[in-house]
């Protein structure tokens, strides 16, 4: 029995073979019920594209990229990293295009990751991380590597962008704070190099009116947030409230608080962000911000994949910021009810 081939699909469909190509590379818009036709022959036939042969005639590697510079056991204990890449894979799955994430160490590593990646290796790259003035954002432009920024990057740069609020979530819970009748309030940030780590940590001083002594500098570890949080809390006049800029760091200022005889939220409340799907079953349950990484990997990757096939690069604009009120920040004078609010 011979091989099926796109012809045989073409002819099942009804359509030209270049249309079951297109409607399965995304090459050229395919309304929504002819690529439908396709999808129904190519399953009754059993019929599977070859894919290096596609890569092959679109000059492409059929891959995209993530390179991060961060340690190995940040990342395995971030939860915002697996659920971006489960965003992004559910839009790359549509294309069978593969996704490549490369870890690592230092500035050296990274331009020869970005340069071997422009060499052929993949079609295009997203970048987390941003920070100020990033070396990265010129860099790949001089590749000619289609890029897409996640973050919200206010340098001059040609790429397509997937931008969130990170400042109201703040504000929200230090608003929080204060009809609590919390005045000392702290804050743990992320490396104040990352722009979404500024962003969260100029707003909170905004909102306690530019005093930074009691504004500590973390890297999203435990440790981090362990030892910043015993700092915080020898102090003599200490901080009542402690606001933190991920909910690793948040978990382990809790835990410590917690050990040294102080009892949540009445003696410190304390908040985090990420919103780690076990925070909300601590004892205390614990406030924090849902950022939805998963939404934020489907527009990057359907961004990039528009790039790739040669659009203008654009801005996409993703609400998914939910601070979620509990009872690790609830009301000294009384339990107000939990909240969510979806930050504008």
């Amino acid at each position: 029995m011979s091989r099926t081939t796109i012809a045989d699909v073409a002819r099942e469909a009804g359509v030209a073979k270049a249309t079951v190509s297109h409607a399965l590379s995304g090459n050229r818009p395919i309304s929504e019920e002819t690529r439908a036709k396709v999808l129904a022959a190519a399953e009754k036939l059993g019929w599977v594209p070859s894919q290096s042969a596609r890569a092959l005639a679109n000059r492409r590697a059929n891959a995209v990229a993530v390179v991060l510079a961060r340690d190995p056991d940040v990342i395995a204990n971030d939860s915002f990293f697996p659920a971006f890449i489960a965003g992004v894979e559910s839009v790359l799955s549509e294309t069978e295009t593969a996704l490549i994430l490369q870890v690592v160490p230092d500035r050296e590593a990274e331009e020869r990751a970005y340069r071997s990646l422009s060499h052929g290796r993949a079609d295009g790259a997203l970048l987390l991380d941003l920070r100020d003035d990033d070396w990265r954002v010129p860099f790949l432009d001089d590749l000619e590597l289609p890029t897409v920024l996640v973050g919200a990057y206010d340098g001059p740069h040609p790429f397509s962008c997937v931008r969130t609020d990170d400042a109201t979530p703040i504000r929200d819970i230090i608003a929080q704070l204060r009809e609590a009748g919390h005045e000392r309030i702290a804050h743990v940030s992320g490396p104040l190099t990352y722009v979404h780590s500024r962003a969260r940590a100029e707003a909170y001083l905004d909102e306690v009116g530019g005093d930074d002594r009691l504004l500590r500098e973390g890297d999203f570890t435990a440790a981090s947030g362990r030892a910043l949080t015993a700092d915080l809390l020898a102090i003599p006049d200490r901080p009542t409230a402690i606001v933190y800029s991920n909910d690793t760091m948040a978990i382990a200022g809790l835990s410590y608080a917690r050990a040294q005889g102080l009892v949540i939220p009445a003696d410190l409340a304390i908040s985090g962000f990420d919103d780690d799907h076990l925070s909300a079953h601590l004892t205390p349950a614990l406030t924090s911000v849902s950022s939805d990484p998963a939404a934020r990997g489907r527009a990057a990757a359907r961004l990039l994949r528009a790039d790739i096939l040669g659009a203008e690069p654009r801005t996409e604009v993703v609400d998914c910021n939910i601070v979620h009120f509990r009872e690790s920040t609830s009301s000294i004078q009384n339990t107000a009810p939990i909240v969510s609010r979806r930050t504008p």
